[in-house]
């Protein structure tokens, strides 16, 4: 069932658990990450990125449906959308939740351009996610984040505040994509954060941040947890190890499917959320 992730990450802040929210670029991504949600009985983010997309008119509408279909809580949300145009399309078509990437503006830019999408989008029923600290590219070392800053809790507990967002994307040591390393998370900044920020957090850049970071960081307050390469990880070594001689080729999709679903089943292990949904 299509849902907001509003009441999903409310409920996860409340019990301490955590929801995956899993890159989706495709249907066919989408029902693989949903059929690990299903068979864990687990609630589901799936994340669309209009960038990266070929049509995301096309790939949104597809991965919309899929989401009603589902025996579980699903919610579809607009990642890292850049401008308030590519907000209002994914509002169009029925996305129950946007997230706008401000992030690497400064404050007073960030909080006006937030404050703008959250009175468009409650309007209509739409959650709204923000980014407060900005959340960079993975380095060599996997010691630290390219042009990352971490979240002042401080300023996120005004930022939220003054914009009235659902949800904030905090950072604490992680990066997108993937490190050589293990990157070193500020686990006290992450309490601090959680004890002064009223609206529940979500950690950008779980792919290769460790198991035993992500799992702490979950257990330690983290509600919504964000994995995008692993799921593409998890493809590549499926299709490594199948065997295509003979007619073997005719069952690529169904290899692609079985990587995406186990890496989306690891990650529902990690979060905690099975038997939550």
């Amino acid at each position: 069932m299509l849902v907001s992730m509003v009441q999903m990450l409310r409920d996860a802040r409340e019990q301490g658990y955590c929801v995956p929210a899993l890159g989706c670029g495709n249907e066919h991504q989408a029902r693989a990450c949903i059929a690990a949600a299903e068979q864990a009985s687990s609630p589901l983010i799936l994340l669309v990125i209009y960038e990266v997309i070929p049509s995301f008119e096309t790939i949104g509408r597809g991965v919309l449906r899929v989401a009603e279909e589902a025996s579980v809580p699903v919610s579809v949300i607009l990642d890292h959308g850049k401008t308030f145009e590519q907000v209002m399309h994914a509002i169009r078509l029925g996305f129950p939740d946007v997230m706008l990437d401000c992030s690497a503006l400064p404050y007073e830019e960030n909080a006006s351009r937030m404050r703008e999408v959250v009175r468009v989008a409650h309007a209509v029923g739409v959650g709204v996610e923000a980014e407060f600290g900005h959340v960079g590219m993975g380095l060599g070392t996997g010691e630290t984040a390219d042009h990352s800053v971490y979240t002042d809790p401080d300023e996120a507990v005004r930022f939220v505040s003054e914009t009235g967002v659902d949800a904030l994307a905090v950072s604490i040591g992680t990066a997108h994509g993937a490190y050589e390393g293990t990157p070193e998370l500020q686990f006290g900044l992450l309490t601090e954060l959680r004890e002064k920020v009223p609206v529940p957090l979500v950690l950008h850049g779980g792919s290769g941040s460790g198991e035993e970071n992500l799992r702490n960081a979950c257990r330690m307050g983290v509600a919504k947890l964000n994995i995008a390469h692993d799921l593409y990880c998890g493809a590549l070594r499926a299709l490594e190890d199948a065997d295509f001689t003979g007619n073997g080729a005719y069952d690529l999709y169904n290899v692609v499917f079985r990587g995406i679903e186990a890496a989306a089943a690891h990650a529902i292990d990690t979060c905690g959320s099975a038997g939550k949904a």
